[in-house]
């Protein structure tokens, strides 16, 4: 039968988001939790050259790393009109002649090869009353067999026009800010689309414990702005999850988002992109990342359940994910750059009465560290006074030293600050009359959650003063 083996995690944002776009287009699948199965963990490490890559999604022994659903749906037949499964072989001129014409109109398909899968043969057999006709097509469940171009057509509505959705707002990012933004335009009777690359909730969505929202005493990421995404869509907002936008253009009084899975048309845009954790820049990095080096304690962290871990940074994020891993960790580790941590002394205070983290002051972090098979060992740290150097082992590290705005699809639309941050004035105002930006990736915006939900109110009332 036509098999989907998902490898994944429940805490995996990536997962969630393509469990969420399968289970939305009622496509069944076999859910493997790594953390529960160490056979899986270790079938992921091999698919994906010893990293730990989640999801990992096999389709018909295929494996694919951490599909987008863009990829997921050309994979799987996914289309609006329907999802289409052809059966067929590389040999059928007919078979070629239905793809090149389904290729030809964009629309998606999964191509099954009968010679390959014995259970496919069965079915276009059972299908044709014993007889094996390729190419044989489901479209929504509905078998045709050796439909020619015409009716494939009128099936499919290929070249029916239709009228095209023009939305007040669209807002880009289903973080704080993108999900406070839309509930605050809908309450002003216009309408909105969220279109959000990865899953609902941005950066807060990665964060185990929120102890600084106003209301909330303690309250994890995820339940919070799972909230704000009912709350939105409560007053009408349309949210659209694995949706990467790849340009913006004005054309008159419009603009015009193209993105991986179309084009969306819109009289306002909200750039509401949040922010990506910064790297080191020393040697090894980037051959380790998912591999022993991590940024997002939520996501890895259960990896090394009982081992040691290095934490870089001296920040908030740092001293909170620190604690975090302290939970099932065996050790962790703390290098900070600087002679004192930058962490609200909430934080700081709490490291004292944590009897498994040890921390490394003044330290400046050199290169990270391989072990004879090229796998994760350590990190080498330099004394920024003495200049002496020395290497900590560990099983595996996470890095908080900053963010880095996710700007550059917009950076030859919009002005950026040196620092890459979009400027604005007023009401959330950039220098493009009807767009708006609000959260991390704002000049001079405060990381947290509480302030990100503030800017999207700024951003929704320079939506209000556009249209007045």
């Amino acid at each position: 039968m036509n098999t989907i083996q998902f490898f994944g995690a429940d805490w995996c944002p990536d997962c969630q988001r393509a469990k969420a776009y399968l289970k939305e287009n009622n496509i069944n699948f076999n859910f493997v939790d790594v953390d529960l199965d160490k056979d899986a963990t270790a079938r992921v490490e091999a698919i994906n050259k010893g990293k730990r890559i989640i999801p990992t999604i096999i389709i018909n022994d295929k494996p694919f790393t951490n599909p987008d659903n863009a990829i997921l749906a050309n994979t799987l037949g996914i289309n609006k009109n329907g999802r289409v499964l052809l059966y067929g072989a590389n040999w059928c001129p007919d078979c070629q002649r239905a793809k090149a014409y389904l290729q030809d109109n964009h629309i998606n398909f999964q191509f099954i090869e009968v010679d390959k899968h014995d259970w496919a043969a069965k079915l276009v057999e059972e299908t044709n009353k014993g007889k094996r006709i390729i190419p044989t097509i489901f479209i929504d469940d509905v078998a045709y067999t050796n439909p020619d171009n015409a009716v494939l057509k009128d099936v499919l509505s290929i070249g029916h026009e239709t009228e095209k959705r023009v939305y007040d707002s669209i807002i880009v990012g289903a973080g704080a800010a993108g999900l406070t933004a839309s509930i605050y335009i809908q309450r002003d009777r216009f309408n909105s689309l969220i279109l959000e690359k990865k899953n609902i909730g941005g950066n807060a969505f990665l964060t185990e414990k929120i102890e600084n929202y106003p209301g909330f005493t303690t309250i994890s990421g995820p339940e919070l702005t799972q909230k704000m995404a009912e709350q939105a869509k409560t007053y009408g907002a349309k949210i659209e999850t694995g949706v990467s936008v790849n340009a913006i253009k004005k054309t008159g009084t419009t603009f015009s988002v193209t993105t991986n899975m179309g084009q969306y048309e819109s009289k306002t845009v909200v750039l509401a992109l949040g922010s990506t954790y910064r790297k080191l820049g020393i040697p090894n990095e980037e051959d380790l990342i998912g591999a022993g080096i991590h940024f997002c304690a939520t996501c890895d962290g259960a990896f090394y359940r009982d081992r040691e871990i290095i934490v870089i940074g001296g920040g908030n994020s740092a001293l909170e994910e620190g604690v975090f891993l302290a939970k099932f960790c065996k050790k962790v580790t703390i290098v900070n750059r600087g002679t004192e941590f930058t962490a609200s002394q909430t934080y700081i205070e709490k490291l004292t009465s944590i009897k498994n983290i040890e921390t490394y002051m003044n330290k400046e972090s050199v290169e990270f560290i391989k072990n004879d098979k090229g796998n994760f060992k350590g990190l080498k740290v330099k004394d920024r006074t003495t200049g002496e150097t020395q290497e900590l082992y560990a099983d595996g590290t996470f890095i908080f030293i900053g963010l880095i705005p996710n700007t550059d699809s917009i950076k030859d639309l919009i002005q950026l600050s040196e620092r890459g941050f979009i400027t604005t004035t007023g009401l959330a105002e950039t220098n493009v009359k009807g767009i708006f930006a609000a959260g991390d990736c704002r000049e001079g915006a405060i990381a947290q959650v509480a302030a990100a939900t503030g800017e999207g109110v700024l951003a929704s009332y320079g939506v209000r003063q556009y249209f007045n």
